[in-house]
């Protein structure tokens, strides 16, 4: 027998997670969703998963771009995160946004934690979602910021070590 569904939420929400953005971009369609199902899944050859509700809109686009870039918020960007999870407003996800672009054309927001640029290798259909396994072309970080986290159902910071 399964847990119950609410039991099951509850206790997820005791995950803490950093925060990522995952973008994409197919001729002249670009989309991108928040999304806290994201990690690393092997050093050689280097890949990385991300999930995706089958439902979203952004998943039928990272298919046709056969790749993806993720985003990995820092801790000043939970209105970034917000804009990008909220459904129904796909169309104003970018706006007043000024993207780079890594090798597979995906955009990569500006100012985070860390971007990596993804060329999709795997699809994995998993109950309600899809999981995504990219291979990372390129990447870049700034040891200078601090992740954005999430818990408990809101964004938190890390304290700093001594605090």
């Amino acid at each position: 027998m399964a847990i119950e569904r609410q039991l099951f939420r509850t206790l997820l929400r005791r995950w803490a997670s950093g925060v990522a953005v995952v973008t994409t971009r197919a001729g002249d369609q670009v989309a991108g969703m928040t999304a806290t199902s994201f990690c690393s899944v092997s050093l050689e050859p280097p890949l990385v998963l991300v999930c995706a509700n089958e439902k979203a809109l952004t998943l039928p686009v990272i298919e046709k771009a056969g790749g993806f870039s993720v985003n990995l918020l820092a801790d000043d960007q939970h209105e970034l995160s917000a804009r990008f999870a909220l459904s129904g407003n796909e169309a104003l996800r970018f706006e007043g946004l000024v993207c780079r672009s890594g090798p597979t054309g995906s955009p990569w927001l500006p100012d985070t934690l860390a971007v990596l640029d993804c060329r999709t290798v795997a699809r994995h259909d998993a109950g309600d979602h899809v999981i995504l396994v990219g291979e990372v072309q390129v990447a870049e970080w700034d040891e200078a910021r601090a992740p954005l986290l999430y818990y408990d159902a809101g964004y938190r910071r890390l304290t700093p070590p001594g605090a």
